[in-house]
């Protein structure tokens, strides 16, 4: 995939990659976000009738391999999961249409996102770097809050550690225009659902954990049996904003059943192909096309920058 050609929106994105460099330092092979992350192999079955929502060549497929990467926040690879900025956690899946053929969701814990704009989230990230979290009076991360509404119900948002990360919730940050074979084309936003069911850890009880207990439990679930989630599609009514990652639709908005990914297996030489994957927020498949959300080519562009600094790193 080129680099952009827009030079607004690649200097918008290495000032990204250095912010985050600025705040948890930098970790050659690692990603700036996300850093510590585990990949895991599988299948994804489409569900009966999906295709009424998309064409999608992994909806017309009997099953699709796919990867998975669950991972902590922040750029720190060796931040404890007992951590709480380690949440939002990120599920990203790629499913594997052919040789250097793909596409991916990429999501995270939380429902929602701080910002509309990556000028915006920028600001959020330099206000962070430039304030003490522990007394934010009079701080520029306080100014900021105060002054964006939906920034500050992002970071108040309940996030309480995971049981597993077979037992989170992920939400699909951006909105997608989804097209079937008739052309009838929907916005939705992708949901992934835990088979296991939503379990959680209070404070104390995290705080018990050890600081790997995430990867450490993950890799043994999946040792006895599939690590199963279902993809849903959250679909917007017409005249719903689709284009602003900080606007919730109501609950009462129809969804979808996209299909089930089964995960049988933690992927081999792990941490090489960590730093090799990039993954993509662009959809870049037929049936599924990009909202007019101005995240979304930002995002890509920043993991594309990211990634190939990764991949000229020493290797892990």
């Amino acid at each position: 995939m080129p680099l952009p050609t827009d030079e607004k929106l690649l200097a918008l994105s290495n000032d990204f990659i250095k912010q985050f460099d600025t705040i948890f330092g930098e970790h050659p092979g690692f990603r700036p976000a996300h850093a510590k992350g585990i990949l895991l192999a599988g299948t994804f079955t489409p569900a009966p009738g999906a295709e009424a929502l998309t064409k999608a060549p992994h909806i017309a497929h009997e099953s699709t391999p796919v990867t998975v990467r669950f991972s902590n926040s922040t750029g720190i690879p060796l931040i404890p999961d007992t951590d709480p900025n380690a949440n939002p956690r990120g599920l990203a899946i790629r499913f594997n249409l052919a040789e250097h053929v793909h596409t991916d969701i990429i999501s995270h814990s939380t429902d929602g996102f701080p910002t509309h704009t990556g000028q915006e989230f920028l600001e959020l990230l330099r206000a962070l770097a430039a304030s003490d979290p522990a007394n934010l009076a009079g701080s520029p991360l306080e100014a900021f809050l105060g002054s964006h509404p939906a920034a500050l119900a992002f970071v108040q948002a309940p996030k309480p550690a995971p049981a597993s990360f077979a037992t989170e919730s992920y939400f699909g940050v951006t909105a997608m225009q989804f097209i079937n074979k008739d052309g009838v084309k929907k916005f939705g936003r992708y949901r992934i659902i835990p088979e296991a069911g939503n379990q959680h850890l209070d404070d104390a009880t995290t705080k018990a954990k050890s600081a790997n207990y995430l990867f450490e439990e993950i890799a043994k679930r999946i040792g006895k049996e599939p690590v199963k989630f279902k993809i849903v599609v959250q679909v917007a009514n017409d005249g719903d904003v689709a284009d602003d990652a900080t606007i919730h639709w109501p609950e009462d908005r129809k969804l979808v059943e996209f299909g089930t990914v089964s995960l049988t297996a933690v992927v081999a030489d792990n941490d090489h192909e960590q730093q090799r994957i990039i993954f993509d927020p662009i959809p870049r498949v037929d049936g599924i096309e990009p909202s007019a959300d101005p995240l979304l080519e930002l995002r890509a562009a920043v993991y594309l920058i990211s990634g190939r600094r990764r991949r000229s790193a020493p290797a892990q």
